[in-house]
Order: C-alpha cells, then structure tokens, then sequence
C-alpha cells in the first residue's frame, strides 16, 4: 500500500484533529507495524481476513492484548478516513472485534503508602519545597505526568482552588484540589520557587535549580528518589498516583461522571476500570476477613 495514504492521516490528525504529538507518534508506529504486516497494494485489496491475520501474527509476536487493541483503533481511524475522503470503496475493519483481556487492573497505592511517600520530602529546602508541592498537586488532581510539568503560572488559581489543564488532544478542562495541595503550592509560590529561579523569569509553574521547566524525565526520577525512602516495593510512576486518586476518590463515594471529568477521559468506559479496582478490593477483604471467605 502506498505510504503516502498514511501520511495523509497522519497530516489529517494534526491539522484538523489536533492530536497531541505523543499521541500522533503511536498512531504513526502502528500504521508502520499495519503497513509492514499487511503487504497489499491498494486499501480495497484489503479485507476481514487479513485484519484477523494481522491481529493474530502481532500475537504470536508477543504483543500484548492491550497494545493490539490500540493498534486496531488507528488501524479503523485510517481505513474510515480513506472511506470518508474517497480513497477506499470499503472499511475491512468493520464486524472486527477489539482484543479482549487489555483492560488490567491498575496498580495503585493505599492511602497509607500515599502519605508516606508525600511525606519524604525535606520542606527546609526550595527543591524539596516544590517536590512536595508537585507530589501533593499530582494526587490531588490526577493529572498525567506531562500535564503536571506543562502547567504554567497562569494555569493556577490558589483563591478558588482550581488548575487549567491542557490536556490529550489540546483539549481544556478544569480540575479542582483540596487545601493540603493549596498549601503546600502556596509555601511553594511564596519563596522556594524564587530561590529555584535566581532572579531569571519563567511561565512555568514547577522549575529546576538551573532555572529550567522540570521536565517528566527529572520529575520521574524524584518520585522513583521518595518511594525508595518511603520503602514502599512496589512499582510506582507518575501514573500510579493517577490511578490511585481516581481509586480513592470512587472507593469514598465519587460518582463516575466527576471522575472522568477530573482525569479528561472522552470515554466514560475508560475510567470504569477504576470500579473494577474498588470491587476487586471489597473481594479480596471478603476473602481475608468473612469466616467462611
């Protein structure tokens, strides 16, 4: 198939959909993976049974369900695109099901593991200062990791306790944080983030001692620096936390709807894995506590 069809998507996404670039750079390693496995001339060459072909071979290969899954919705973006501009008379990815079994359970950390490792930071230091603030901001809000270190000065509201987020797709959407976030943000603002600076000027809200936006790659290795003090064994990133806010915020009786507004999902199915976390929790506490668990 002609790779100039995928080009054509990919500049499609861009410009009119205005798909964020890390996410256009998935779209793009899938369509070389659909393209490399699928060897027919034309889109209208293509039918059901090579699709099912492709979901099978990436299989074999190790690919896990999840990542199939992914690559089978670009793969339908594509063909449906073609279909809609005239370049294809047929979508062979109609009828095809979505690899089940992706949808695992997310890691995420109690309350308890929570506040330790929000306790690790030493607040005598400015650096210290703004890692609180970050850790505090990060569980209060759920943000991904690239939307916590995105955030600008302007993005903050203290008075009314809520942040401007830009989110997956350049979409905006308003998220709000408690008081223990507020605070420790404001003992940030008022003084550790000036020191951080050294009289230079920056928009970004969170800064670096060389005066620079933290980037996700500093700010992963602090966070991987206070889950090895706090001594928790588990695997923690940046995500973790946004799996455990959403968690502990429904396990206390948020109703979904919030949740998803919160984390910026488009599809409400995406943050109902996050029921499946609490109802997996309530079996095993069955389990370990009723006499006849």
């Amino acid at each position: 198939m002609d790779p100039a069809l995928a080009t054509r998507f990919l500049n499609y996404l861009a410009v009119e959909k205005g798909v964020a670039a890390n996410t256009l750079d998935a779209y793009r390693r899938d369509l070389a993976r659909y393209l490399r496995m699928v060897d027919r001339p034309g889109p209208d060459h293509i039918r059901r049974d090579d699709i099912q072909d492709f979901l099978s071979r990436m299989a074999d290969e190790g690919i896990s369900a999840r990542s199939a899954a992914r690559c089978l919705t670009t793969v339908r973006g594509f063909h449906r695109f073609l279909q809609l501009d005239g370049l294809s008379m047929i979508d062979p990815t109609i009828a095809i099901e979505t690899p089940r079994g992706w949808k695992r359970l997310p890691k995420t950390l109690s309350s308890d593991e929570v506040e330790s490792l929000l306790n690790q930071p030493d607040r005598s230091t400015p650096q210290g200062l703004r890692d609180t603030a970050m850790l505090e901001v990060l569980y209060a809000t759920g943000l991904r990791v690239s939307e916590l270190t995105g955030l600008r000065l302007r993005d903050v509201n203290l008075e009314r306790a809520f942040l401007l987020v830009l989110g997956k797709g350049s979409k905006e959407r308003v998220v709000p944080f408690g008081e223990v976030a507020a605070r420790s943000l404001q003992g940030y603002l008022s003084g550790a983030r000036s020191l951080l600076l050294k009289g230079a000027e920056s928009d970004a809200l969170f800064v670096s001692s060389r005066r620079r936006q933290i980037t996700r790659q500093m700010f992963w290795v602090r966070l991987r620096h206070y889950v090895r003090k706090a001594g928790i064994q588990k695997q923690v990133s940046p995500h973790t936390l946004r799996h455990s806010f959403a968690t502990h915020l429904l396990d206390n009786g948020a109703d979904l709807r919030s949740v998803q507004a919160m984390l910026g999902h488009a599809d409400i199915s995406t943050t109902q894995i996050y029921t499946q976390v609490s109802r997996e929790r309530l079996r095993q506490l069955h389990e370990k506590y009723h006499p006849r668990g």
